[in-house]
């Protein structure tokens, strides 16, 4: 399996310290690697986040959410550079990361899945501890912040998305990962935030809502990944054990427009 840079969370007092941390992330893995196709896009994302904190009401708290948040796939990315399991529900990128099989597209929504779904209602709850804050104070702040994943969201599907001479043989891809989208997935992040802050006087509680909440993103996260399992065509342009990755270009980063005031 491909090693991953560590990428510490030990320390990040800023998003310029996690916009670091991504690039060297992305600097020490090949193009095609399924961690190095999620990172890329949330590289984007952050940069945008730090482009427009003068947007958002509350900037300071958006910005201490930023680095928690980050603060979790980074954890996460230590964890498998020290041979330590990560959490369920990033285990499926990471430990599909190399298959052929698996579309790039797949592989940016199943990292999308486990960083919205799980880490960020965490980290909501994470900064609503630490600054003083009920969520309800973050939650406009929250939604401001689809404008932009929106634009992502957008951008990776078009970069990444085949063109039709492949479309037809990726038919089951399509279908599968149609029903996803960062919208969907961040009202549900909501929903387990009011859920988690609910608990937070009942530690028992919420730990075991924490963790079955893990699980059942890598549960997702597993069927986002499902192998397309290619056959060999009529026409021998795509044969099995082809990498579909090296069929497409790399995903590159966008800025935010200006009208864009986001983070996540």
């Amino acid at each position: 399996m491909v090693g991953v840079p560590a990428g510490s969370a030990d320390g990040a007092r800023g998003i310029d310290d996690v916009v670091r941390r991504l690039r060297a992330i992305a600097a020490g893995l090949p193009p095609t690697d399924g961690v190095a196709v999620f990172n890329r896009m949330y590289l984007t994302v952050t940069e945008g986040v730090r482009t427009g904190l003068g947007g958002f009401a509350d900037p300071s708290a958006v910005a201490e959410l930023d680095v928690l948040f980050a603060g979790r796939y980074l954890l996460a990315v230590d964890a498998v550079a020290a041979g330590r399991r990560p959490p369920a529900c990033w285990r499926p990128l990471f430990e599909q990361r190399a298959d052929p099989e698996v579309h790039p597209l797949q592989f940016a929504l199943a990292g999308m899945n486990a960083h919205i779904q799980h880490d960020l209602p965490l980290a909501v709850v994470d900064t609503c501890r630490r600054l003083g804050r009920e969520p309800e104070q973050l939650e406009d702040d929250y939604h401001r912040i689809n404008g932009l994943l929106a634009e992502v969201e957008t951008a990776v599907r078009e970069q990444l998305m085949p063109g039709p001479d492949v479309l037809e043989r990726l038919e089951p891809m399509t279908h599968r990962i149609g029903a996803w989208s960062v919208g969907t997935a961040r009202e549900a992040a909501w929903g387990s935030v009011r859920l988690l802050w609910g608990l937070r006087g009942q530690p028992s509680a919420a730990r075991a809502c924490a963790t079955a909440l893990d699980g059942a993103v890598g549960l997702l996260g597993r069927a986002l990944l499902l192998p397309l399992g290619l056959r060999e065509p009529a026409t021998g342009a795509l044969t099995a054990g082809t990498p579909v990755a090296g069929l497409l270009p790399v995903a590159r980063s966008r800025p935010a427009t200006d009208g864009t005031r986001a983070g996540r």
